[in-house]
């Protein structure tokens, strides 16, 4: 824990040369895939453990929706993004986890609701989370596309996942607010987009 040995202008200095040293093509890789399923109106799953289950719930909300335009809330004709946080579902999970075992939880859920073509999102700051990473071979292996976002040196995770976000960084406070940092320009980027092609307009992958 970096915030033990600085103080908080030294903190906020180590934040933001780490938020620099991410690379920005991961970052644009996210959004394209979840407007993908956007436009092709399939599922995007996200899973994670503790802080990261945090920000798993955290990413769905804004996702579902922060990426809606104001005036087609009460429009029942307009598409809008199919989401879904397996962190959740408390009874279910517990269910799983008490009669099963833990490194259940996620990949059970999976199997109740996903189809091939639909995107899991699995956030582990040490990549190395048993139950995500079950998942995560399962979505694999059943057409599913599946994203890492990761800390420290990735894991297995880092590893299986088809595309991922890393943040080299050996603090998992800093990594969590890091990914959440990502997540929110994510949903302004498929804010822009979904807005865009509502008014008629075609989308650009990035924007300016």
């Amino acid at each position: 824990m970096l915030g033990i040995t600085l103080n908080p202008q030294q903190f906020l200095a180590r934040v933001a040369e780490e938020l620099h040293r991410i690379d920005p093509a991961q970052v644009q890789r996210l959004a394209d895939l979840i407007y993908e399923r956007y436009q092709h109106e399939r599922f995007v799953f996200l899973i994670g453990n503790g802080g990261s289950g945090s920000n798993a719930s955290h990413f769905c909300e804004d996702l579902g929706k922060g990426t809606l335009h104001r005036r087609f809330f009460d429009d029942d004709r307009k598409r809008r993004l199919k989401v879904l946080s397996l962190t959740d579902n408390t009874p279910y999970i517990l269910a799983w986890g008490n009669d099963e075992g833990f490194d259940r939880v996620f990949v059970e859920q999976l199997k109740n609701l996903a189809s091939p073509g639909d995107l899991l999102i699995a956030i582990s700051g040490s990549g190395n989370s048993p139950n995500v990473l079950r998942a995560v071979e399962w979505a694999n292996a059943h057409g599913l596309t599946t994203f890492g976002c990761t800390g420290f040196s990735g894991g297995r995770l880092r590893q299986i996942a088809h595309y991922g976000l890393h943040v080299p960084l050996d603090d998992m406070g800093i990594v969590e607010s890091i990914h959440l940092t990502v997540f929110h320009w994510v949903v302004d980027d498929l804010y822009r987009r979904i807005s865009l092609e509502e008014n008629g307009q075609s989308p650009s992958g990035s924007t300016p």
